[in-house]
């Protein structure tokens, strides 16, 4: 069996795509054409690549096979392609990040200066909840991701980069946001407005809790920290969020609560699976967001000061 990397390009687009059509325009194509070259691969594996069902074709158990070799494939030629750039003194090549929603508050900035310092290098950047991210990460397919709390599984290796305090938020009207200190336990009595169960924040707050031996009052399961952030500007109950979901100039309508053993310490961290070699750009930004971290920290200080003010 003698399969080029051509074939190999153009299964790994249609199953990108979901469809011999989409895949056909990505890659300037006839779709008979494609169509033919995906038999004659087919042909060579002595096996079906695909199964339609409804208007959707999926990989069968041959085709993912095919195409996870094709990805590494593909992922092993563009770490050459970047190692060969660096040994001509080169910066080059595509970033791939996953990052959680909360993320999105920073990382995008950091990427824009990280470009600025090499400007021949392209980003892919997707903003997810920990749930999709992890997925992604499951399937090996960027180069970091960024988190606050890495999965159980699959293995992965974290480095933590930055702190990413936690805070308990509350309307600006409510009776605790005057309180110069507020005790954990005036918390039981709340109810709270809580990101979606699998959330990195989420977990934090059932931890915080469960480690005191408090109940959580959850009144509102949100999917965003905006959602979140204007449910409890709205009165509809307390919030443990990320100091960087909070805006640059905090919302009027927001006070952070002066709680005892608040905020909570946790750490952004930078993910990626067990084993993986990083390419050298991927190492590149690796050392880049470790070097901003202490920039960032004092940010997030000047954050909290001004919402506590």
């Amino acid at each position: 069996m003698r399969l080029t990397f051509h074939q190999l390009r153009l299964l790994l687009a249609v199953s990108r795509e979901g469809g011999v059509s989409r895949a056909a325009q990505r890659l300037h194509l006839a779709q008979p054409t494609l169509s033919a070259q995906l038999r004659q691969l087919a042909d060579q594996v002595g096996l079906a690549l695909f199964e339609r069902v409804g208007r959707r074709l999926h990989l069968t158990a041959a085709g993912e096979a095919v195409v996870d070799t094709a990805l590494r494939i593909e992922q092993e030629l563009e770490s050459l392609d970047e190692t060969l750039a660096q040994l001509r003194g080169d910066v080059v090549g595509r970033l791939r990040l996953a990052v959680v929603s909360t993320a999105e508050t920073f990382i995008p900035r950091l990427l824009g200066d990280f470009r600025r310092e090499r400007p021949a290098v392209e980003v892919s950047l997707v903003v997810l909840n920990r749930d999709a991210v992890i997925r992604r990460l499951a399937d090996n397919r960027d180069d970091l991701y960024i988190m606050s709390r890495p999965p159980d599984a699959p293995p992965v290796v974290a480095t933590p980069f930055l702190a990413n305090p936690l805070v308990v938020i509350a309307a600006a009207n409510h009776p605790l946001a005057a309180r110069a200190a507020v005790p954990i336990a005036a918390l039981e009595e709340e109810e709270f407005v809580l990101r979606e169960p699998g959330s990195g924040t989420r977990q934090a707050a059932e931890h915080f809790f469960a480690g005191r031996g408090l109940a959580l009052r959850p009144r509102l399961e949100l999917g965003s920290n905006e959602a979140v952030k204007q449910a409890v500007a709205g009165g509809l109950g307390l919030s443990l969020l990320s100091a960087y979901a909070l805006a640059h100039a905090v919302d009027e309508d927001i006070a952070v609560l002066r709680v005892e053993d608040t905020p909570v310490q946790t750490h952004w961290q930078v993910v990626h699976p067990s084993g993986k070699r990083l390419t050298p750009l991927a190492d590149a930004f690796l050392r880049f967001l470790q070097e901003r971290a202490p920039e960032l920290n004092r940010a997030a200080q000047a954050r909290l000061a001004a919402a506590r003010h």
